[in-house]
């Protein structure tokens, strides 16, 4: 997913060379065919993320357009009020990329574990908030992050969980809900975001047949209707995502749930702390129940109904 993001960043920047990437030095590796391909075009802030955001938008202000990559634990959350207030405020068409979201950075502890990052900017007027399940999503996110000409946050997820789809989906991602897997008619729903789509995925493939699987690329805008028309197809949602169960894909699905139709809804996420010790990021799935062995059970117990 993410060689799938640097194609897609340097295919935009070899096209318009009014496409710029700030990066707060990270992503050496990442960034060789763009440096490569667009040297101009490339510039490194440094460890100040704060005045990376506040660059980025004074380039946007000039006509160009700034794509800002950091690590998801400093790419927005760091740096929350200048998104709100540079960026976002004035709907400057400024990409926000956050990398490694989630527990991708495992061994390095909470200061760089990132599950709050969706609760944190999905508030934030004028702000559109993408996650990509694989290689395909992110190439389609960048094309729609650009066409958009307003603030984005991507969030990318951990990059090698295996492919969602065959091939690249529709244009505009059907409003941000594409379907993966096709279930039993009035059968459960799984909504997922992110790395947890192949573990939705694979749940419904082995465990519940009837099930029918849902990735949610764009959790704003989401459209509204085409969610409402799911729920109300379902006996039960089960909510799947890499962020804390408060504020993001789940208290979404919730939320929408409550205002146009009584769907139970079951959110598989983060429970409220932080993570007790470090580890591997197969260990912190298994620490915090996102694995699949510990997700069963409790799916299994909800759509008894129990």
């Amino acid at each position: 997913m993410r060689q799938a993001f640097s194609d897609a960043l340097v295919k935009l920047a070899t096209q318009d060379p009014n496409v710029l990437l700030l990066t707060g030095d990270h992503g050496y590796a990442l960034f060789d065919a763009f440096r490569r391909e667009c040297p101009t075009q490339y510039i490194n802030a440094g460890v100040a993320e704060q005045n990376m955001v506040g660059m980025a938008a004074g380039l946007a202000r000039l006509g160009y357009r700034p794509f800002v990559y950091g690590l998801s634990a400093f790419v927005p959350v760091r740096v929350v009020e200048q998104i709100k207030l540079d960026i976002a405020h004035d709907q400057l068409p400024v990409v926000l990329l956050g990398d490694g979201a989630g527990f991708v950075y495992s061994h390095l502890g909470t200061s760089h574990q990132s599950t709050e990052d969706i609760a944190c900017v999905r508030a934030i007027p004028h702000l559109a908030v993408y996650s990509p399940a694989d290689r395909f999503e992110m190439t389609r996110c960048m094309e729609l992050a650009y066409a958009r000409k307003g603030a984005v946050y991507l969030r990318m997820g951990k990059a090698d969980r295996g492919g969602v789809h065959t091939q690249m989906p529709a244009p505009d991602l059907q409003g941000g809900l594409c379907q993966v897997r096709l279930g039993k008619a009035g059968g459960p729903a799984f909504l997922a975001t992110g790395s947890m789509v192949c573990t939705a995925r694979q749940l419904a493939d082995t465990q519940v047949p009837e099930a029918s699987v849902w990735s949610v690329s764009c959790l704003k805008p989401l459209q509204q209707d085409r969610l409402v028309s799911i729920l109300r197809a379902s006996s039960r949602v089960v909510t799947f995502e890499e962020h804390d169960v408060a504020g993001g894909l789940g208290s979404l699905v919730t939320e929408t749930a409550c205002e146009h139709w009584p769907t139970r809804v079951l959110r598989i996420g983060v429970q409220d702390r932080f993570s007790e010790c470090c580890g591997t990021y197969d260990y912190l799935l298994k620490e915090h129940g996102l694995d699949l062995a510990s997700l069963t059970p409790r799916v299994h117990r909800f759509l008894k109904g129990e």
